[in-house]
């Protein structure tokens, strides 16, 4: 009787030793495609994280352009309403 059921302890440990082997873990046994699609979606996120940082410098080389436009544009206007108040003057 106790052969039987050390036999069966010993089946059963085996087979559950068996079956978690066999488990398959995340970075081994990924096939050619898979580790492709880890690489391409590494890859995007770097090109992602690329044109945000390119985005934020345009962004900022445009606001400074537009503040020195805005600058050369209000000074165009004071000149401008001197030389109609120099005309009224003349008349």
């Amino acid at each position: 009787m106790m052969n039987k059921l050390a036999y069966q302890l010993f089946a059963a440990v085996t087979v559950i030793l068996a079956l978690a082997a066999c488990e398959k873990k995340d970075d081994i046994g990924k096939g050619p495609a898979e580790q492709v699609g880890a690489q391409i979606d590494a890859a995007a996120v770097k090109a992602g994280a690329a044109l945000n940082k390119a985005g934020e410098a345009a962004g900022k080389e445009l606001q400074a352009a537009g503040t020195q436009a805005g600058e050369t544009i209000k000074k165009g206007g004071e000149k401008l309403e001197k030389a109609a108040k120099d005309a009224q003057k003349k008349e």
